[in-house]
């Protein structure tokens, strides 16, 4: 049997790199690493030298990508990506060219979101992409609770003016949480675990889900009602063309005097624009917010909220726990050798 091909284009990080090349060694793989976004290059280099085969390129440089999977003619059976290497039509059509000794059969992602795969590329040349959802959400929801706290008690405001030697005495007493209303839109994995832990503080929660599911929370009857009633909103959705753009002027508007938005999920979700706007405004509704997740992140990394003292921001780290990408990268490899081997069931797969 022909030993699967794979190539991871961003390995998991410290010391998880070597579990996670164990795990996909020991599935009987043959491992390509970029070494592009491993601390120590040198040391990588030594510990596996003979068992797995080394590249270094910018995997978010398409053309360098599909270079690099096309060297020699050979191809991969599978990719590997932690950090949601853009996946576009272009390069699943060169992955997958007859002329390659090795098609592209299967993508891997060590975490929930597949936004970053055109999935109807992948569909229409045979790909199968295949996530770990699930892995990161005690991790995601500990992240989006500690915004919270640090936003509805003014932390970053405070340190910064504690660190310029100012004593700086809240304009007017902060709200406790249990005064508050926290309002989930999407009560996945990731917003029922939040769910448990705000309620625990004593918050009401409240939320809002895409499809006509039972969820052991107060359902809002629409987006509307969730806004005009909630104190903190937090978002815990996939990015897909229908929830693209979902919080916009017109909902921002909607949220109550105070209140905050919470964006763990996917950039696009948001209108930066009018959400930095809207926190430029000293009459809007929205008091602050904090995002995780950008439309435009890694290199090509810019955002119209730099520089607002009332935006929290932070480099898509919620999910960067040691479970998390622990639980991410290992299941992830079980998934691709399984695929691999023509063994779907139970194996997570996006569809279209």
């Amino acid at each position: 049997m022909e030993r699967g091909r794979i190539l991871l284009l961003d390995a998991a990080p410290g010391d998880l790199l070597g579990r996670e090349l164990e795990r996909l060694l020991g599935h009987g793989m043959a491992v390509t690493l970029n070494l592009r976004r491993v601390a120590d290059r040198a040391g990588a280099r030594a510990a596996w030298a003979g068992r797995v085969n080394f590249t270094d390129f910018d995997a978010f440089d398409e053309a360098a990508l599909v270079a690099e999977f096309v060297r020699d003619g050979l191809g991969h059976h599978a990719v590997k990506s932690r950090a949601g290497v853009p996946l576009r039509a272009s390069f699943l059509a060169a992955a997958t060219d007859t002329a390659l000794a090795h098609r592209l059969r299967v993508v891997g992602r060590a975490g929930a979101g597949t936004d970053h795969v055109d999935s109807a590329a992948a569909a229409r040349h045979g790909v199968a992409v295949t996530h770990t959802p699930g892995s990161n959400a005690n991790a995601v929801a500990e992240f989006a609770l500690a915004q919270l706290l640090a936003l509805t008690r003014d932390l970053p405001a405070h340190n910064s003016a504690a660190h310029r030697g100012t004593w700086r005495a809240p304009a007017a007493p902060a709200v406790e949480l249990s005064e508050s209303t926290l309002g989930i839109i999407g009560p996945g994995r990731i917003g029922l675990a939040l769910a448990r832990r705000a309620t625990a503080l004593g918050m009401r929660v409240q939320a809002l889900s895409r499809r006509p599911v039972e969820i052991p929370l107060p359902s809002a009857r629409s987006l509307t009602a969730l806004l005009t009633t909630s104190d903190v909103v937090s978002l815990h959705l996939p990015l897909t063309a229908q929830t693209r753009g979902l919080i916009g002027r017109a909902e921002l508007a909607l949220m109550r005097p105070g209140s905050i938005l919470l964006n763990t999920a996917r950039g696009g979700i948001v209108d930066e624009q009018a959400l930095a706007d809207a926190l430029r405004d000293p009459a809007h509704p929205l008091a602050a917010a904090a995002v995780d997740t950008f439309e435009h992140e890694h290199a090509a990394f810019a955002s119209p909220l730099f520089g607002l003292p009332n935006a929290l921001l932070t480099p898509h780290i919620a999910g960067m726990t040691r479970n998390a990408m622990a639980a991410a990268a290992l299941r992830c490899a079980d998934h691709i050798a399984a695929l691999l081997a023509d063994r779907p069931e139970g194996i997570p797969v996006v569809t279209a």
